[in-house]
């Protein structure tokens, strides 16, 4: 008989590959069961032809998250994973004709805002000046500690935090915010796509997240060799390496609770005994599925769910010279937008465009002189809209305006094609609803409200992922990672000896 504790994790997502990773340092026998035949989760990829692409999030910030990880296992992390600051963060294009490139450099940034907008370029590092400062102060209070457990809040510098909390911050909503500190429609309007980053609305979420314009101008976006699914291919290794055990195609049935103590679960039937259990499943599916508790699932239906996605995977045999890495082609009507995809639950006529080219930074992505697109509209979450009918007329939505923008004819480029909706995003990641980040952050409470990472009631079992705290995205489930593995090392003496 081992005498190390044992684990089991639901999903090998990212959160759940890093957690298996951290557990396994620290001794724990790991066992992960994951539904599809492939690790990654959201962060999967495939190929049509010569084209390959990244299915899932393609922006790729605080490489930090990943480099501790492999510090922590005693791993050369460039043995398995190489990646380089990316010189712009982002291509804007306005449909008054402007375009705009987010250079990483803060003060050439602040310089092409006055050259094209008009915009003060001191008010433009003023606000980045902010942005580092709350996800210095707050930022870093919320994501890199457990706000429900009091010990670990104890820890965090709390009382720095509630002094940087200016009352606009969680008053005002960040477009208010944006609008009373910018005089440029078009800078109020590219700082306001920063809701997007967590599927929120920026006319209702919180001037909080004008924290999250950090992540890109102050902490910098990198670009992984090999695209994102590298990132994925790096933590499954570094599991195995740590002697993490898979098993693939092997959805996990439930979770097996004897008197509120986590027991295991159960996989075709059999019954697989753990001393703890990490749930990287979305919080909902858990409750409902694997636990059989409807009252808890609905109450964490509570929150509004966050947007989801639109994606046309186009493989287009066309180089455009004046596209890159991430390139964004914003509505004329902002507001409207936002009013469709959160008040009326479908896309707007006129919708916003976010193209992805990993072909910029590396051959081989595409054949010569082609480029993969990955072309993403902001979608509601699935409420049994007729998505057959919204794919088409987004498509076309889509393309006319792409044709107007960049002045060109991109359906006739278009070699190869895939599309992936809510309803195919909540099948093949059991996300409820296709919501991509789980709860919007669209109330004031959000981030307060967020599922913990761990279970009041069900001693043992723990979440991680991007419907629990800290949230969606690629660097906050790797931090849900953390924040999970910590809160073990300080339950374990107890769950072991019940066991």
């Amino acid at each position: 008989m081992s005498t190390h504790p044992s684990a089991i994790i639901i999903g090998a997502g990212v959160a759940g590959l890093a957690v298996a990773t951290r557990l396994a340092i620290q001794k724990f026998n790991v066992t992960v069961f994951e539904k599809n035949r492939y690790p990654g989760g959201k962060l999967s990829h495939f190929a049509l032809g010569d084209y390959n692409f990244d299915a899932g999030p393609s922006l790729f910030t605080q490489p930090q998250n990943i480099v501790e990880l492999f510090e922590l296992a005693g791993e050369p992390i460039e043995e398995y994973f190489q990646f380089e600051k990316v010189p712009f963060s982002c291509k804007y294009f306005f449909e008054n004709g402007t375009v705009i490139n987010a250079f990483a450099d803060i003060t050439a940034f602040a310089e092409e805002m006055k050259v094209k907008t008009g915009e003060d370029p001191e008010k433009v590092i003023s606000y980045l000046q902010q942005s580092r400062k709350l996800y210095e102060e707050i930022g870093t209070v919320f994501l890199d500690y457990s706000i429900s457990k009091k010990n670990s809040l104890l820890k965090a510098p709390l009382i720095k935090a509630i002094k940087a909390t200016r009352l606009k911050f969680v008053v005002d909503s960040l477009n208010d915010l944006n609008t009373k500190h910018f005089t440029r429609p078009e800078t109020i309007q590219l700082f306001n796509r920063f809701a997007t980053y967590n599927g929120s609305n920026p006319f209702k979420a919180p001037g909080m997240l004008s924290l999250i314009p950090h992540l890109e101008f102050g902490l910098g976006t990198f670009y992984p060799k090999g695209g994102m699914k590298s990132i994925t291919d790096a933590l499954y290794k570094l599991a195995l390496k740590k002697g993490v055990k898979f098993n693939f195609e092997s959805p996990v049935q439930r979770i097996i609770n004897v008197d509120g103590w986590v027991k295991g679960v159960v996989v075709n039937n059999a019954n697989f005994y753990g001393d703890i259990v990490v749930s990287n499943s979305d919080v909902y599916f858990t409750y409902k599925h694997l636990l059989r508790d409807d009252s808890k699932a609905k109450k964490s239906l509570k929150q509004e769910r966050s947007s989801s996605a639109l994606i046309f995977y186009w493989g287009i045999k066309k180089e455009f010279s004046e596209l890159q890495l991430h390139n964004i082609f914003f509505s004329e009507d902002y507001k409207n937008e936002f009013e469709h995809l959160f008040e009326k639950k479908t896309i707007s006529e006129d919708p916003t465009i976010y193209i992805n080219i990993t072909s910029k930074m590396e051959s081989g992505q595409a054949g010569e002189g082609k480029e993969n697109w990955f072309v993403m509209i902001n979608a509601p979450a699935n409420e049994e809209q007729d998505w057959e009918l919204l794919k088409s007329k987004c498509r076309e939505a889509v393309i006319t305006k792409l044709n107007r923008m960049l002045n060109t004819d991109v359906e006739s480029y278009i070699e190869v094609e895939e599309t992936l909706d809510p309803v195919k995003i909540e099948e093949q990641t059991s996300s409820f609803m296709g919501a991509l980040y789980g709860t919007s952050s669209n109330s004031r409470m959000a981030a307060f409200l967020r599922h913990p990472n761990f279970s009041s009631t069900i001693k043992g079992l723990y979440f991680a992922g991007g419907t629990v705290h800290p949230g969606g995205g690629i660097p906050l489930c790797l931090k849900s990672a953390r924040l999970v593995s910590e809160l073990v090392k300080s339950d374990i003496k107890g769950l072991v000896s019940h066991h």
